[in-house]
């Protein structure tokens, strides 16, 4: 059983993959169980997505909304829910991707209602990504995955009995005939899950190799060519540190605090470096970061502060845009603020590659 990114044969609806997939964990072991299983994920995903494209002129927007640390009643988180409000109607996204801290009191459920009410008005796609705030408040991740995954308008694929699924978001060329793009979506979890390792958890080996997974077959299935991709999560990897101290990386936007990574460094950035297909990573967590930087031929990027003054945070309220470029290995991005603010606009790789002072 092979994947298959174009659609071509996936299911019609979940039920019936779920059927088909029972029919096929009977004579397999466990890990070959597993493996399947992360087929029909993929395979779900893909199918809910499939209405991604690109638009006539070449492009696909997404809107990145990050740390909106929401609290239930919380009159301070007003500007969180604004802040939805105001730059969908500002930018018409194709896609809303939340990366994680959304939900940031008790009750959780009520919390993450105000949050996809007013997402769901504006009927554009979305997808909920987990931080590690979001685990905190009484309510397993699951009951909040199910209640995101079954809001109008989301593109969240049911879980699959896990708790929270890593899946691929595939975006199609704008007349629907095949896949143009790829957006990797990730939970990278909470706190450290061992006594012995202080500080956040990390993308595990298992994520690492499903990545490679995904590569593989989206790879072979674009006849050897790695289609562009970006990808998305909560806690950044330990390059971003890295880069941080490379004089040649050039950085855009602001840096106002050391990047908090985990201290155990899994190899998801040098897979994806390997891999060929993503051209940058954006996240959350940091909140008075909203930059973007190349190292090593990929872009490491901060989304802006989404959120109300329930949490430090010392940027105006906002979030960050991208814009594929269908056919190409390129995207231009840029913070837009609450207050309507435009800043930090760069295109990937141009603005990214330092001239030669000596020819101007």
């Amino acid at each position: 059983m092979t994947n298959n990114p174009h659609n071509t044969f996936l299911p019609r609806n979940h039920q019936a993959a779920q059927h088909a997939m029972q029919a096929l964990l009977m004579p397999v072991t466990r890990a070959g169980a597993a493996f399947l299983l992360s087929l029909l994920l993929l395979f779900t995903a893909a199918a809910v997505a499939q209405n991604l494209k690109f638009r006539g002129n070449g492009e696909f927007k997404i809107l990145q909304l990050t740390d909106l640390h929401v609290q239930y009643g919380n009159p301070k988180s007003d500007s969180a829910l604004n802040c939805i409000d105001r730059l969908i109607a500002a930018e018409r996204p194709d896609l809303v991707l939340l990366t994680g801290d959304v939900v940031f009191s008790a009750p959780a459920d009520k919390t993450l209602q105000l949050v996809l009410n007013r997402l769901t008005r504006h009927g554009v796609p979305f997808a909920y990504l987990f931080g590690n705030h979001d685990c905190e408040h009484d309510m397993p991740l699951h009951t909040l995955y199910d209640m995101a995954q079954k809001a109008p308008h989301s593109i969240m694929p049911p879980r699959g009995g896990v708790e929270s699924p890593d899946y691929v978001l595939p975006i199609r060329s704008h007349n629907g005939r095949r896949t143009a793009a790829l957006l990797y979506c990730l939970d990278s979890h909470s706190m450290s899950p061992r006594p012995d390792v202080k500080g956040y958890a990390w993308l595990t080996e298992q994520q690492v190799q499903w990545y490679r997974q995904q590569n593989r077959q989206f790879t072979a299935a674009n006849g050897g060519t790695p289609l562009p991709a970006l990808a998305f999560f909560h806690i950044p990897v330990p390059e971003f540190s890295q880069a941080c101290k490379d004089e040649d990386a050039v950085l855009i936007g602001t840096r106002m605090e050391a990047s908090c990574p985990p201290s155990i460094n899994t190899g998801m950035f040098s897979a994806m470096k390997f891999g060929g297909d993503v051209m940058a990573i954006f996240c959350g967590h940091d909140h008075d970061n909203d930059y973007t930087l190349c190292y090593q031929g990929m872009v490491l990027g901060y989304g802006r502060y989404s959120g109300g003054n329930t949490v430090y945070n010392h940027l105006p309220t906002g979030g960050r845009i991208i814009v594929l470029k269908e056919n190409r290995r390129s995207f231009d991005t840029y913070v837009r603020e609450l207050r309507g603010n435009v800043l930090n606009r760069s295109t990937y790789p141009d603005s990214y590659v330092k001239d030669d002072w000596e020819k101007r």
